[in-house]
């Protein structure tokens, strides 16, 4: 990449071995000697008169000062990223690449018909899409790996700014001729007759569920309960089994009339939140901004209910 030549060789060099955790492995990756990584690293440490690394059997981990260090090179090596990203813009050319770090429940549908309709108008943008739990989406951006995360949150990360927030509520999913779709809202005592397939607990989803049922004394056993959430909407195609979801995951499902949301009568039910995360201090590239713009847009609107 052109960035390479506006960052220190010491710095990037040490900044792969803090990715990579080894420097052999960082050595492969650069296709540079082990021992002029191993140089480079050692006139940083004595240049700055610390240890940045504690050698284990196992890899090298950063020490206080290398965390620090750490920080200030992944700052520069985004930053130098972005120049060139905007020079080339410049340029008149579009070209360029958006890492989107996000939880499943935007990774589903909505992100990859987001990213299709923004590629229709910015056809040489390449995108990387990381999808995994809220806490690896906040440490995505967090390590740099990431320009932006769209995630489900429930407490604030450091070093994360928040650009944007929306109230996630859970809702309940149902096939849209399921008996509880007349009504418009349910309560929880009014799911006990039918089977529930419910998301893992680790999920905020989840979490907040059984807060609720917690507090009104009631217990649910799922009949299934999966990691993956395509598997517990289809499972609800099925036959009359109910599902917590959030807008977002099932707003296409909803437009197509397949699956319809109703709320539920519980406050602990609304403490969740959507959010689209950056790393706190960086300057975002132009065409990352302007995808941003076109990524509000798109979270502000809402699916019709069925």
């Amino acid at each position: 990449m052109k960035s390479q030549y506006l960052q220190d060789t010491a710095l990037r060099y040490f900044l792969e071995v803090v990715r990579c955790g080894s420097i052999s492995e960082a050595s492969q990756r650069l296709n540079v000697a082990s021992s002029a990584i191993s140089r480079q690293i050692s006139s940083l440490e004595e240049m700055l008169d610390t240890v940045l690394f504690e050698r284990r059997p196992r890899g090298m981990v950063l020490s206080a000062g290398g965390e620090m260090l750490a920080a200030h090179a992944q700052k520069v090596a985004l930053e130098a990223d972005r120049v060139v990203a905007d020079l080339l813009a410049l340029k008149g050319l579009r070209s360029g690449r958006i890492r989107v770090a996000s939880s499943e429940g935007f990774g589903i549908d909505f992100l990859p018909r987001l990213i299709r309709s923004f590629q229709q108008k910015y056809p040489a943008i390449l995108f990387q899409v990381y999808v995994g739990p809220p806490a690896l989406v906040s440490r995505q951006v967090r390590e740099g790996n990431a320009d932006l995360g769209v995630t489900f949150n429930r407490q604030p990360e450091p070093d994360i700014k928040i650009v944007h927030q929306q109230l996630a509520p859970v809702l309940l999913v149902m096939r849209a001729d399921h008996p509880l779709s007349r009504f418009k809202q349910v309560t929880l005592a009014q799911l006990r007759p039918y089977p529930l397939a419910l998301p893992d607990p680790h999920t905020t989803l989840r979490q907040l569920f059984d807060l609720a049922c917690s507090r009104q004394q009631l217990v649910f056993e799922p009949v299934l309960t999966s990691n993956y959430i395509q598997t517990l909407h289809n499972y609800l195609l099925e036959g009359d089994a109910l599902s917590i979801t959030g807008e977002i995951t099932v707003r296409y499902r909803i437009g197509t009339g397949q699956l319809v949301t109703r709320p539920i009568r519980d406050r602990a039910l609304d403490g969740r939140y959507a959010e689209v995360q950056t790393l706190a201090g960086r300057t975002l590239p132009r065409i990352v901004e302007i995808f941003l713009e076109y990524l509000l847009a798109e979270l502000n609107k809402e699916s019709t209910p069925a």
